[in-house]
């Protein structure tokens, strides 16, 4: 079973990291490789179990489910349900925690997820450079503009 992890520390408060990614629906507001973005059976974005359905810039359709929330912890952590990729047994957290010298922000994104043997280092790769560190510095480019 593969394990990611990335980090990175923003230069920005948590309150307005946090602020800026804490809707499970909102991936197309803040990540580039995310193009629209539903929440399925009109439940809302918070709500444990709900399932966001949505389109990368390849066109490729992801559905995830929310596990855990927490404006109180700065977490957010859910598992893909469905996916072009061969991944199975996922779960991923986002996490944010203050960095007091300085007001910034320390991120870090972990995932577990099983894979075929012969694709599982090329699907690590992709999620740890694409997604989440695609992510962390899109946050970056935003607070420093």
């Amino acid at each position: 079973m593969p394990t990611i992890t990335i980090s990175s520390v923003i230069d920005a408060p948590i309150d307005a990291v946090w602020a800026r990614i804490r809707d499970f629906n909102g991936l197309p507001s803040w990540h580039p490789r995310m193009v629209e973005s539903r929440i399925e059976d009109g439940k809302a974005a918070s709500d444990i179990g709900c399932v966001r359905n949505f389109k990368v810039v390849s066109g490729a359709t992801i559905r995830e489910k929310l596990l855990a929330f927490s404006d109180t912890d700065h977490l957010v952590s859910y598992s893909i349900i469905e996916t072009p990729q061969p991944i199975s047994n996922h779960t991923a957290t986002l996490q944010l925690r203050p960095v007091t010298d300085g007001n910034k922000t320390f991120a870090e994104w972990t995932a577990t997820f099983d894979s075929p043997a012969d694709q599982a280092e090329a699907v690590a790769k992709g999620m740890g450079e694409n997604v989440f560190q695609g992510g962390f510095t899109a946050l970056k480019k935003h607070f420093a503009g």
